[in-house]
């Protein structure tokens, strides 16, 4: 336990040092350590990342916030964002509408207008056949086409994935819509911490109801996963999605885990040429990623950039509004008095306090912070006074120039 605690605050701290803007720097990138295995030469993907899903440390990437097609891996930011807003034994019955405006040429898992479906049946139609028609009728459930495209664009900016623009939640090849490995690689994380995505995109078999009660069979298409056609399958391969569009080329998000760690790889487009390429590529990532992981340094992380602190905003601008206004009705002295009363009350209070004095070491995301319940009653009392001062100062310096003897007349000269 001790060793998982000293490695989890070795790599947050890791986390804390990587310059973010590294990884949009184009070529590979890796920091590893003397002794370290090198990233695979044969990964020929336009882009690719491979991160650790738990602690979302990138370890290394190539390209990674190229923008590029992604194909149906995009379904995977669908999911994500359609799957907790469409209630889980929800049943359906299919209309002509909910199917109209399928791209010519989609994958489809045989969803038929008339018919009556379960929710659950519509997802594994998304995560095991791909199927835009699936896709179609979840995101009428969801408040229709458009409304989806802005909730996943919405999403996607909540993770902090700014490469990617939707103009199909399907994935299907439309002008201007494009991601990135680093983006993919986000939504795969934050779909694998629900379980449903997680059993969804790790569902190898189903069946899928025909007409007339009827079922018929349905295979997942991610063959790194199945073990079809000569492609070996990965040991602990969780799932996530794969994607292949002419625009796009093929594309890939798998996870896996051995141990206790879960790694991601992103492929985007390989260009080798050979036959399973995106497959094979992300095997060679994931192989390094699980070998080299305890001795490399990330070079990026998958979270989001953390926003500022508004209650503690909000106090200082409070404070500088104080003061300036003070300035502008008693002059430079009341305001430099008025400053150094603020700073040597602070200074006091952190002294006499040893918690105070801890939280003022701290930087301002890790100090501790009144209960959200607290913290206007508080801004507003510190606020009345720091008023109450600024009034006392600028009186006493008014005081102070009302009372002073006139200088004494010069005296004629002799």
């Amino acid at each position: 336990m001790a060793t998982a605690a000293s490695a989890a605050a070795s790599t947050a701290d890791a986390l804390s040092r990587a310059d973010p803007s590294l990884l949009y720097r184009p070529g590979t990138h890796v920091r590893a350590t003397s002794g370290a295995p090198a990233p695979p030469k044969d990964v020929s993907a336009l882009s690719w990342v491979v991160a650790d899903a738990r602690t979302g440390a990138v370890l290394a990437a190539h390209n990674a916030h190229r923008a590029l097609p992604p194909a149906s891996t995009l379904k995977t930011l669908f999911a994500v964002t359609a799957l907790p807003r469409i209630p889980s034994g929800t049943r359906h019955s299919v209309t002509r509408a909910d199917l109209a405006g399928i791209g010519a040429g989609s994958s489809m898992v045989g969803i038929t207008a008339g018919q009556t479906y379960d929710v659950a049946d519509l997802w594994r139609g998304v995560f095991l056949s791909s199927g835009n028609d699936a896709v179609r009728v979840l995101a009428g459930m969801n408040g229709g086409w458009k409304s989806t495209i802005r909730q996943m664009q919405a999403k996607a900016e909540e993770l902090g994935a700014r490469d990617t623009r939707v103009v199909s939640p399907d994935g299907y090849d439309e002008p201007g819509q494009v991601s990135s490995a680093y983006d993919l690689a986000v939504f795969g994380r934050a779909g694998l911490k629900s379980p449903a995505f997680a059993r969804h995109c790790s569902t190898v078999d189903a069946r899928f109801p025909g007409d007339r009660g009827t079922a018929f069979g349905i295979r997942n298409t991610n063959k790194l996963l199945t073990g079809a056609d000569g492609v070996r399958r990965y040991p602990g391969l969780i799932g996530v999605k794969n994607g292949y569009t002419t625009n796009a080329g093929n594309t890939l998000v798998a996870a896996a885990r051995r141990g206790d760690r879960t790694l991601l790889a992103t492929v985007m487009n390989p260009q080798s040429g050979a036959s399973h390429a995106v497959y094979e590529e992300a095997r060679s990532l994931l192989d390094w990623g699980f070998k080299a992981a305890p001795a490399v340094t990330p070079v990026g992380s998958l979270e989001p950039p953390r926003p500022p602190n508004p209650p503690r905003q909000a106090v200082e601008e409070e404070k500088r509004g104080l003061i300036a206004r003070a300035g502008r009705a008693a002059g430079p002295e009341a305001v430099a008095a008025t400053a150094t009363a603020t700073a040597t009350a602070t200074a006091t209070d952190t002294a006499r306090s040893p918690r105070l004095a801890a939280a003022a070491r701290a930087e301002p995301s890790d100090r501790p912070s009144a209960p959200s319940g607290y913290v206007w009653p508080i801004v507003f009392i510190g606020a009345a006074c720091l008023a109450a001062l600024v009034l006392f100062v600028v009186r006493r310096a008014t005081r102070r120039r009302r009372d002073a003897p006139e200088p004494y007349p010069t005296p004629p000269a002799p």
